[in-house]
């Protein structure tokens, strides 16, 4: 007789032996206890987390006859042992993906009015619900919606969004979520110790990052993986059995990628393939890797599911690498992932994803108008029209001088009319802060002009291109609210309404002088 798979073999029997879903398992627990039973359930989530394992524990539960319900399913009586030997009469389960139809359902309409031949309640689990068809969901809402007391539904699906409104609705709903990477291996650590198998901690994580999350695929694996219980499984051979790249090659090339050395990064790349690594895994383990950096360079280590040596990587990888970059290189070796490895050189795509990675982002440069001809008509650029101006990093020296261009403010106004007739009339009442690589700081203390500019993207890059109108020079600018006098100093050249002598002389009499109301 075949021996048992280790995912059947180790299959929760107890509600203590489910992990990853103690949220599910209270809140059963607690109505089980009460007795408030309902007569429909949906479970969703990933594969192999849990959600037919737990219907059992359920249906178990239910008919279970020991008398302190705290101990319920005890794992012991007719009904637990009837269902953990599927001979239990009253469990029923339908594997939705071959009973489509709305004449399964309609069967099962008829039968659930007899009464249950042994417990308490008749279970029934529907499997991938979402493969009932439009009618066959039709059928089902009627039972659903007026049960007999001792029929008990628990609907799972891995696709939740395809199951009807009408069915969740009546339904208690519970999502189970993937299980965390330690979790699993604590799990794989106890399977292996009682199997009298030898594997390193390193291999056994290994084997539940290879299962993402779903403890049924990472008990698998382990399974696949153990051929002759006699022999120690380490992590390099670990790696070799299940075809992933060694973490040493990915450590690697992403140390290159810190050092912007393209040579080396494609010797790793190489190295990794002619040693037996899959091109498309290793571009995962790449992703799976940039990510967690991106993740700890955003939010700390914390939120990473990894053991504390490889945060520390990621930690140190994350402060190496600029934002920029990372993303770049995440986006590149994501979209290897998916290309095709099939061809001659199957490592091309990891190639190109590095040297994409490295690539310096290409920038948007536009041409200065050109003077117009003496009395010629012309068509001023628009302040919409796009551009795209290359942000130095923060702390970069002034590309120009802050005082060269407040000296030439005024200048810089009569440019500024051709792309916004009406800037003028805000900007003059600005004046410059600093410079920060190539990023001014402008500055006025009157919030309407303020909010005129703050966050307007076109107008603001219009005052860009007036600025390399005069200067030659590409600028972002970026607006502030000051409590200084509006145009005071190094405020550019037009005067300010305090200047005005007949707003001045509308002063004396009384009026009140506002803004002028730009575009």
């Amino acid at each position: 007789m075949p021996e048992q798979a280790l995912y059947l073999k180790w299959r929760p029997t107890l509600f203590d032996e489910v992990i990853g879903q103690e949220h599910i398992v209270h809140t059963l627990r607690n109505s089980l206890k009460t007795g408030r039973i309902r007569h429909a359930y949906l479970f969703s989530g990933p594969r192999g987390t849990g959600k037919t394992t737990t219907a059992r524990l359920l249906a178990k539960a239910v008919n279970c006859t020991h008398p302190d319900v705290n101990q319920r399913p005890c794992d012991q009586c007719a009904a637990c042992i009837g269902v953990n030997e599927g001979r239990y009469l009253d469990l029923i389960e339908i594997d939705a993906a071959t009973h489509t139809g709305v004449d399964d359902v309609r069967d099962l309409r008829e039968k659930i009015q007899f009464t249950p031949a042994e417990g308490r309640y008749k279970v029934y689990i529907i499997d991938e619900v979402h493969r009932f068809s439009g009618s066959a969901f039709d059928a089902l809402l009627k039972t659903l919606e007026e049960p007999p007391a001792h029929a008990i539904f628990v609907l799972a699906t891995t696709e939740i969004d395809k199951v009807p409104q009408t069915i969740k609705s009546r339904c208690l709903q519970f999502e189970f979520r993937r299980v965390s990477l330690q979790q699993v291996a604590d799990r794989l650590e106890r399977i292996t110790r009682s199997e009298g198998l030898n594997v390193e901690r390193g291999a056994l994580e290994l084997v539940a990052r290879q299962g993402t999350g779903s403890v049924r695929d990472s008990i698998s694996l382990l399974d696949q993986m153990v051929s002759d219980p006699s022999e120690v499984i380490t992590l390099d051979i670990a790696q070799r059995i299940l075809g992933t790249g060694n973490r040493q090659a990915v450590f690697d090339l992403v140390e290159a990628l810190a050092n912007e050395d393209i040579a080396r990064g494609l010797h790793v790349i190489n190295a990794a393939i002619d040693t037996g690594s899959d091109p498309r895994q290793y571009a995962r383990q790449m992703v799976e890797h940039l990510r967690a950096v991106l993740l700890t360079q955003t939010a700390g280590s914390e939120v990473v599911d990894a053991s504390t040596e490889e945060r520390k990587t990621y930690t140190r990888h994350a402060e190496a690498i600029g934002r920029n970059r990372l993303v770049r290189a995440l986006k590149a070796f994501n979209d290897a992932v998916s290309a095709s490895t099939s061809g001659w050189q199957p490592q091309l795509a990891l190639e190109l994803a590095f040297i994409d990675s490295l690539k310096a982002p290409e920038v948007v440069t536009v041409q200065a108008p050109a003077a117009p001809a003496p009395n010629a008509k012309t068509t001023p650029p628009k302040a919409t029209d796009s551009l795209t101006i290359e942000p130095t990093a923060p702390g970069a020296p002034p590309i120009i001088q802050p005082s060269l261009v407040s000296a030439k403010w005024g200048e810089m106004l009569d440019a500024l009319g051709r792309y916004a007739s009406t800037g003028p009339a805000v900007v003059e009442y600005f004046k410059v802060q600093r410079i920060d690589g190539n990023l001014l700081y402008i500055s006025t203390n009157n919030e309407l002009y303020y909010k005129r500019l703050a966050g307007q993207e076109p107008k603001l890059q219009a005052i860009s291109r007036a600025l390399y109108d005069v200067h030659q020079v590409w600028l972002r600018v970026q607006v502030e609210l000051s409590g200084e006098a509006a145009h005071s100093g190094g405020s550019a050249g037009r005067g300010s309404p305090s200047d005005d002598p007949l707003l001045n002389a509308a002063r004396e009499l009384g009026a009140r002088v506002l803004p002028e109301s730009p575009e």
